[in-house]
């Protein structure tokens, strides 16, 4: 299941750090790291909210679904091992 996280490209939109950005929304840096390297297994709705909240998107601005043979997903599965 290709599920890429397009949180950098947000963060970049708004002109934010990844410190700033878990200061706003409650989290470690280590933490945003790991949904902004596609490393998350899950995301908390309340996270979700707030990011959505900090970052004035929409929760498809942050998650986008590919195919399993799309680029992004294969670099992503490649990453993972």
């Amino acid at each position: 299941m290709p599920i890429i996280i397009n949180l950098d490209v947000e963060l970049a939109k708004k002109k934010m750090s990844v410190s700033e950005f878990a200061a706003a929304i409650d989290i470690t840096p280590a933490n945003v790291s790991v949904l902004k390297n596609g490393r998350a297994k899950a995301v908390r709705f309340t996270t979700l909210d707030a990011i959505c909240r900090v970052l004035e998107c929409q929760p498809g601005d942050i998650l986008e679904w590919v195919p399993d043979d799309h680029p992004a997903a294969l670099a992503a599965k490649g990453a993972e091992e």
